[in-house]
């Protein structure tokens, strides 16, 4: 198998990496992504409620000078940090970008994504019917991780497309600085709670591999 071949087999390793949410302590699992890379895999649907409530009450204060009207956040995982940031920020309405063609969104605006989790292409869709929350309106999208940026790209696309101001882009962890370059000049607008690095063999396991920006 070369490095540039994906991994066969279970991509869990039995290390973890400890990061600080704002506060709120977790041990991230590091996952093998190539036989020669790895990342450190946050799942907040796994972290329970109060940590989800944490990151969204943490990473709402952070987006709240923005004076946000409404909240973005794409499936699946940007979903319960959209409800939670939504909540801390006292709003009802939040937008949720989908990845299923479900029948409803038949006619939806659609924005072709990559992930760094993901195979394969993949799509956003905003149902139509969301558009009249967005357009015009002080809007901020929010994410659980950005790696690649590809995801977070792909859904302050389809904001925008649907015509909205978009004054900020939330996540919960940054993960090393790949993101920057894809999202070019809008990597201005990312507010994140932690960051964490990506992951190279070594030690007889996984060490951090060094920043470069």
């Amino acid at each position: 198998m070369t490095p540039d071949e994906p991994l066969t087999g279970h991509p869990f390793t039995d290390q973890t990496w400890p990061v600080d949410v704002a506060g709120h302590g977790v041990d991230v699992p590091i996952v093998a992504i190539k036989p020669d890379f790895a990342i450190a895999l946050m799942m907040i649907i796994d972290l329970g409620v109060r940590f989800g409530a944490h990151a969204g009450r943490m990473l709402a204060e952070t987006l709240a000078p923005l004076e946000p009207e409404i909240v973005v956040g794409a499936a699946t995982l940007g979903i319960p940090v959209a409800i939670e940031v939504s909540r801390a920020l006292g709003l009802d309405d939040y937008v949720v970008l989908q990845k299923s063609p479900k029948l409803h969104l038949a006619d939806a605006l659609v924005q072709p994504i990559r992930s760094i989790t993901s195979q394969g292409e993949q799509r956003l869709l905003l149902d139509r019917r969301s558009v009249p929350l967005l357009a015009g309106r002080r809007t901020v999208v929010v994410d659980d991780v950005v790696a690649s940026g590809g995801s977070l790209k792909g859904s302050l696309a389809l904001a925008r497309q649907a015509g909205a101001n978009v004054v900020g882009l939330g996540v919960v962890l940054t993960e090393a600085h790949d993101w920057r370059a894809t999202l070019g000049a809008d990597a201005a607008l990312v507010r994140g709670l932690a960051h964490i690095p990506q992951f190279e063999p070594g030690d007889g396991g996984w060490r951090p591999i060094p920043a470069t920006l």
